[in-house]
């Protein structure tokens, strides 16, 4: 009894009779413009396709011992063990910021600005989100009792230094009171700067806007013969100046032990937002939102847990990436894989469009064309024939028997050296068979019979003919 062929060699025949079946030219002339369209497909998509992100960030933050500086420092841990360091670049404040952010020719990605700085909502900057409010804090040398601005003229007032958000907001204030007129009463002193000329008595008022953890604020609060001043009229404030909301420090918020303050004091405060460059990878967008999270959600005497960052945009346009963060958490695939394969992947996922839109419709209809191009190489012979056919039979013909029988021939001859897969042989040997039905025809051997249809493809060699009438 002969035993079976062993599976590898089933396979291998398989294989062999399946090749045989192919068409390899029309396979390439078919498949060949399908990958180049496809092709082009994934080249275009690839140009919306951000490149990998940097290995570095610039954030422009703001002065020594600034609130802008002490998020800044708390952002560098957060971010940098996903391989991208943080550079910090110190400025004078919002306004400077602001600026750099303007400045293509300088590499800042991300800035801290002012609530009300961007008055004519400068193009190409969107905003991450409220980071945190910045509280106006007006110090004065004396006792406690003042509580209108009115009631500084006259004196001499730290307003900040140029290019700095505390400037930009203390004229806004004073100019709403009229006590812009002098100038020389007014001193671009802030920051460390200017609670040293206040203890030295070079100042006699200072305006400090900035977190209740700035250094500023903090020395300030606990030095002898300074009051802050409580603002009598800040609900107005926060009504003609929608950048500004009315606060409250409680008393005994800051040391319960000194009791400071030692009442409630009425306060206003306009809120820091982290301001992005419209052209900042969105990876670099992601981490900076991972890491404003936990550096801002802490409970301070102005904000409860978790208050902060908040989906505000203030003067600039919400950022697309910020706003589904507030909403719906980080993106999908970092939460459950690392950055840099995430970012990969959510890169990669574009590619998809052109295989999507393009690849699969495409590979669905080849078959259906690689079949018309396989019977269309012996549908232009049946024509050519049936023509032949037409003529030769005609009882006026000028043309000899042997002259038809020779165009024939040359018929016959290119219909052999067609190449057609074994999957549509069927069709070839059709044509040949009809190519001698109508050699017997013109030779007078049928002379009795008609032949079938030669305009239906699907006719067999041994089909049954319909004698003439």
């Amino acid at each position: 009894m002969t035993s079976p062929p062993p599976p590898y060699t089933l396979r291998a025949s398989a294989l062999r009779n399946w090749l045989r079946q192919l068409s390899f030219r029309d396979m390439f002339v078919l498949v060949l413009p399908a990958l180049l369209i496809v092709g082009a497909g994934f080249w275009f998509a690839a140009r919306y396709i951000k490149p990998a992100p940097p290995d570095s960030t610039t954030v422009s933050c703001g002065a020594e011992g600034s609130a802008y500086e002490t998020y800044c420092a708390r952002y560098k841990p957060l971010i940098e063990p996903f391989g991208v360091r943080v550079d910090v670049r110190q400025s004078a404040g919002s306004i400077e910021n602001l600026q750099r952010l303007m400045d293509t020719e300088q590499s800042v990605d991300f800035a801290f600005v002012q609530g009300g700085s961007a008055e004519d909502h400068p193009p190409g900057l969107l905003s991450l989100g409220a980071a945190y409010y910045e509280p106006v804090w007006v110090f004065y040398r004396g006792r406690p009792g003042l509580d209108r601005l009115d009631q500084l003229k006259g004196l001499r007032i730290g307003i900040g230094a140029e290019g700095s958000g505390t400037r930009h907001l203390a004229l806004q204030l004073l100019e709403a009171h009229a006590l812009v007129g002098d100038a020389r009463l007014l001193k671009p002193l802030g920051g460390t700067a200017g609670v040293a000329a206040l203890l030295t008595r070079k100042i006699d008022a200072l305006i400090v806007v900035g977190a209740v953890n700035s250094a500023s604020v903090w020395s300030l609060l606990y030095a002898d013969g300074i009051s802050l001043m409580s603002l009598a009229q800040s609900p107005a404030y926060a009504r003609r100046f929608p950048h500004l909301n009315e606060l409250t420090l409680p008393r005994g918020a800051i040391d319960f032990v000194r009791d400071i303050p030692s009442r409630d004091i009425s306060m206003v405060a306009t809120r820091a937002y982290v301001v992005a460059r419209e052209d900042t990878h969105p990876a670099l967008i992601d981490l900076m939102l991972g890491a404003m999270k936990p550096a801002h959600a802490e409970a301070t005497v102005f904000q409860h847990p978790g208050e902060f960052p908040q989906s505000d945009g203030g003067d600039f346009e919400l950022h697309p990436r910020a706003a589904r963060f507030y909403e719906v958490g980080p993106p999908f695939l970092q939460r459950y894989l690392p950055f840099s394969i995430a970012n990969l992947l959510d890169r990669m996922i574009v590619l998809l469009v052109p295989l999507l839109a393009l690849a699969v419709p495409l590979f669905r209809i080849l078959p259906q064309l690689y079949v018309w191009r396989v019977r269309s190489k012996l549908y232009r012979w049946y024509g050519e024939l049936k023509d032949l056919e037409r003529q030769a039979l005609q009882e006026d013909t000028t043309r000899s028997r042997a002259e038809w029988l020779h165009d024939l021939d040359r018929i016959e001859i290119a219909v052999a050296r067609i190449g057609v897969p074994l999957s549509h042989a069927d069709y070839h040997y059709q044509l040949r068979a009809h190519i001698h039905m109508v050699r017997r025809r013109i030779q007078g051997l049928a002379e009795n019979v008609v032949p079938a249809d030669l305009s239906t493809s699907g006719a067999a060699v041994g089909d049954p003919v319909t004698p003439q009438a």
